[in-house]
């Protein structure tokens, strides 16, 4: 992986961190916020006999984070092109 200059490379690692940091916190308000501190409001709302609370702290926060896996590979294929440092 080579950057045409150190303002290149850091330009990179700056979008990056940022999305890094935007899917983090996604997970966080799943797992923590749907599965902790707004399981009250969500249990109110049942899907195929679970409340939607009790799901989000059992199976949401696991389906999320693989959605975000999927998602980062994308974004990061898509930045590596952009950057040139793709491995086509």
């Amino acid at each position: 992986m080579a950057f045409q200059s150190k303002e290149h490379a850091k330009a990179y690692w700056d979008r990056n961190v940022k999305l890094m940091i935007s899917l983090l916190i996604v997970w966080f308000v799943v797992s923590f916020g749907c599965g902790i501190l707004f399981v009250d409001a969500l249990n109110t709302i049942q899907i195929g006999g679970y409340k939607l609370g009790f799901w989000f702290a059992q199976q949401g926060s696991i389906y999320t984070f693989l959605g975000i896996i999927f998602v980062y590979a994308k974004q990061m294929r898509k930045l590596d092109r952009e950057f040139g440092v793709d491995d086509e």
